[in-house]
């Protein structure tokens, strides 16, 4: 008998850290390594949420707080959801977590049942079906297409729900595919979620403020006010407000899921770093002019990096609504060779061999559940996302036509 549990059988690392944790390593060894593989924001946390922080230390808040948040936090997060989404909550209807990912595994695991179904839409968020496994459930994996925007319709979101259905997990803008449903396309999916009252849904809002050209957000329990009873609509800090390593995100949902939610994390974590909840009070009810100025430089970085792959053979890259990626197709590029004599089969194989030889670490995508693709994160410089694309337009133009294999 293994001594590790069964349940970890069930799991895998996670890619992205993995393959950034590589080119990381690759970089301090002295290659020369260009990591797009973190969805992580190169800017800095804005000064005035860094001096709520030093503040909050000179005041003595460093002790332990209320597990799942302090109440001039949950009140900042209600006043957030009613002034940005029309939404209004309470804070006995707050959870906040120590990251957005803490937040969707405590609602999985306070939930989740032996034979749970959980809807998800490939491409997903890697870590998505890997929580659901851990919290004893079965991820219901929907591949999306490219002629759909990588968007689940109505009809293949019906095809997937059973009577064992729980939850369907959704995410606008979408990581990997920075793909964002319209009001409309939304309330299409509502439209069905109001046939079966036994889904819940679980909204991941991470990437709200991070849209584009005419792309308007909106989030489920918005357009459909009679599903606010059971959906988790879940945000953070991290993305928007480039404070990925203070670790704050946070849910608004029924009270009772919360109660529940609430003493998962008071049995493992308890609470969020005191000074990170201070910093994320201010950051929501702070200056918010930042955030427009920095989604214009995202854009123009999603421009420059679509343009640039475009032109590189073998390659399709749609431009995304939102976020910080896009989601290229490598179709035209299997079953050729590259340069450095490596045969590229699968999307993963054109990750490995780009890494070896130009030194640029994307991830393949296989490890988001949809191929032939890849994920660039585009949250780093032009000058640095311009050199990495010049390098995958030239390991494009070296691959060749592979010879047939023997049978």
């Amino acid at each position: 008998m293994s001594f590790l549990s069964v349940n970890l059988a069930r799991v895998k690392p996670s890619p992205t850290v993995a393959i950034t944790q590589t080119a990381r390593e690759l970089k301090e060894a002295g290659q020369d390594v260009i990591g797009l593989a973190a969805g992580e924001p190169d800017f800095d946390t804005p000064e005035h949420i860094k001096d709520a922080a030093i503040a909050a230390i000179h005041a003595g808040k460093t002790k332990y707080t209320a597990p799942d948040g302090i109440p001039e936090l949950k009140r900042a997060i209600c006043d957030k959801f009613r002034r940005e989404n029309g939404l209004s909550y309470t804070p006995p209807q707050v959870s906040v977590s120590t990251g957005g990912k803490q937040v969707l595994y405590n609602a999985l695991m306070a939930t989740l049942n032996p034979g749970d179904e959980v809807i998800i839409p490939a491409p997903y968020w890697v870590s998505y079906p890997d929580m659901v496994l851990l919290a004893g459930g079965t991820p219901v994996i929907v591949e999306t297409t490219l002629e759909d925007g990588f968007r689940i319709t109505p009809e293949a979101l019906e095809a997937a729900i059973t009577p064992k259905t729980k939850w369907f997990l959704f995410n606008s803008p979408s990581n990997p595919t920075g793909a964002g449903y319209t009001r409309a396309q939304l309330g299409a999916l509502t439209d069905v979620l109001l046939r079966h009252d036994h889904v819940w849904v679980m909204s991941d809002d991470m990437y709200e403020h991070l849209a584009y050209d005419d792309f308007t957000f909106c989030t489920p329990a918005e357009v459909e006010p009679k599903l606010y009873e059971r959906t988790l609509t879940v945000n953070g800090v991290s993305k928007a407000y480039a404070m990925t390593g203070w670790r704050i995100g946070y849910a608004a949902g029924p009270e009772p899921l919360i109660a529940a939610m609430r003493k998962i994390q008071s049995q493992s974590t308890t609470n969020p770093c005191s000074i990170s909840q201070w910093a994320a009070v201010e950051a929501l009810n702070g200056p918010q002019d930042f955030l427009a100025e920095r989604c214009a430089a995202f854009k123009a970085r999603r421009n420059l990096v679509a343009d640039m792959l475009n032109a590189a053979p073998g390659i399709s890259c749609p431009v995304p609504e939102g976020a910080f990626y896009v989601y290229p197709s490598v179709a035209g590029c299997l079953g050729k060779t590259s340069a450095g004599g490596a045969r590229i089969d699968t999307d993963e194989d054109f990750a490995t061999a780009l890494l070896a030889e130009t030194g640029v670490a994307v991830v393949f995508g296989a490890a988001f559940g949809l191929s032939p693709y890849f994920r660039i994160s585009y949250a780093t410089s032009d000058d640095v996302l311009h050199e990495a694309c010049s390098r995958i337009v030239r390991f494009c133009e070296g691959l060749t036509e592979s010879p047939l294999r023997s049978a």
